[in-house]
């Protein structure tokens, strides 16, 4: 059997206030993506710390790759970009990597190699030469990611990768991670951008509170529901009496419950007959069942999809109505 990347079984850090994460079982498996979700004040840091070794857990165990965290065999197996970092303002972007290449006792000619290739794929380029002082916080995390990677870890830990980057340098920065997938590299990503975690990750897990609520894979998340949207023309208002009592069925005009949706169906006109309907499915045969009825009815069928459950629908319905502690708390 293959040794899982990373490995919790009830891992625990306890503090005087309530905080930290209790008995956190999870499995990742070698080259997977997976995305730990939860509000601000969760436990999610606490987690990926113990996982790293920077804090000691109070109850449960550990282990990266088969090595027990905390120890040196599984530190020089990762890579690390936390949430909150400073560099040393003084120095240049390539020489806060070229420090990060010591600590791990990377060879210099390796290194020489390696940096420039680095400081390029993380789309810093030319300005590894500036000084840190002059980056902005984006670029900053940029460099975070460039230190992480300088050792060519098995494992990356990344700690909200994308906060403090504009849309086309969140969108660069997955491109990277994707990157990183493909060449059989294990992600963990802690993240509120869900639409990260909806992108790379093959499996998530939410934690409130300190304590796991769900997990599951994406596709599973994503999928749960069985809607699904048929663009149709020639539709008259008696027709969609007369198709539910015909069919059975819980069938509507749909018009989108947020923007997102509504971008996603577009070109109705209701004056010429065209509309988007909604059927809630038990199959795909039941699709195929109700599209020859809709061809039956004179209906024009031009395009069927199903409606997919957004990742940020899902999380606000998973943690609606529960506490959470917050920032401040």
């Amino acid at each position: 059997m293959s040794i899982p990347a990373i490995e919790a079984n009830s891992l625990t850090k306890e503090y005087s206030n309530g905080r930290g994460c209790r008995d956190v079982t999870i499995t990742v498996g070698k080259g997977e993506a997976f995305g730990f979700l939860g509000p601000n004040g969760a436990g999610k840091s606490t987690f990926v710390k113990m996982l790293v070794g920077l804090i000691h857990p109070t109850g449960g165990s550990a282990s990266l790759l088969g090595h027990k965290i905390g120890t040196l065999e599984a530190k020089m197996k990762i890579g690390y970009l936390p949430e909150l970092y400073r560099y040393q303002e003084w120095l240049t972007g390539e020489e806060v990597v070229r420090l990060h290449a010591r600590l791990c006792r990377i060879d210099k000619t390796v290194a020489d190699q390696r940096i420039p290739q680095l400081l390029n794929e993380v789309g810093i380029g030319q300005r590894g030469r500036d000084r840190v002082k002059h980056y902005s916080k984006g670029m900053q995390q940029r460099l975070g990611l460039a230190c992480a990677l300088v050792n060519e870890p098995e494992i990356v830990f990344l700690d909200e990768p994308s906060s403090a980057l504009d849309p086309i340098g969140r969108m660069e920065v997955r491109g990277i991670l994707e990157r990183l997938k493909e060449r059989g590299i294990t992600i963990f990503l802690n993240s509120h951008l869900l639409e990260d975690v909806e992108v790379l990750c093959d499996r998530m897990a939410l934690l409130n509170n300190g304590l796991i609520l769900r997990h599951g894979t994406v596709s599973e998340i994503l999928n749960k529901r069985t809607s699904w949207h048929f663009k149709v023309g020639g539709f008259s208002p008696f027709l969609l009496s007369w198709l539910n009592d015909f069919t059975g069925l819980s069938i509507t005009i749909s018009s989108g419950e947020d923007k997102h949706e509504r971008d996603s169906l577009q070109g109705t006109d209701p004056d010429s007959g065209i509309v988007w309907m909604e059927a809630e499915l038990e199959s795909e045969e039941q699709v195929g069942w109700l599209n020859a009825v809709f061809i039956e009815q004179g209906l024009t069928l031009y395009e069927v999809k199903r409606k997919k459950e957004r990742l940020e629908e899902w999380f606000m319905d998973a943690v609606s109505g529960l506490s959470h502690r917050g920032e401040r708390e």
